[in-house]
């Protein structure tokens, strides 16, 4: 009857000490890594790949290496004025415009400030 009075008192005292939440077998003593290590860690790792593979593999596609090729839509055409898309050209000095009121602002323009639009766009033409 000794032995189970002792079971007893054993099973009594886990009973009423608080025990921990996780068990301490399974604590986890690995730190954590801030996100800007863990940033050069993968940048220290990619260049070491790339210098133990001097050559490429024709196969493999990287970012770098793809070529899209040309479009078949129309390029979009926007005002200089306003940048909304527009279907217009003025005949004096080339300028793209959206609407009436646009074009009356167009017409009007200095000598220069049209060039300058133009040089904007990357469609002036300098003479000599």
């Amino acid at each position: 009857m000794g032995s189970t009075d002792i079971d007893l008192v054993a099973i009594s005292d886990k009973l009423t000490k608080p025990q921990p939440f996780k068990a301490s077998i399974h604590k986890n003593k690995k730190r954590h890594k801030p996100q800007r290590q863990i940033l050069n860690d993968e940048f220290k790792r990619v260049q070491q790949k790339q210098l133990e593979s001097n050559t490429h593999d024709p196969n493999i596609i990287y970012y770098h290496s793809l070529n899209a090729p040309p479009s078949l839509k129309p390029i979009k055409k926007y005002c200089d004025v306003t940048g909304l898309p527009s279907n217009y050209k003025s005949p004096h000095n080339q300028l793209r415009y959206y609407d009436k009121e646009c074009y009356d602002i167009v017409k009007h323009m200095a000598p220069g400030v049209d060039q300058q639009y133009l040089a904007l766009r990357g469609a002036n033409v300098i003479l000599k």
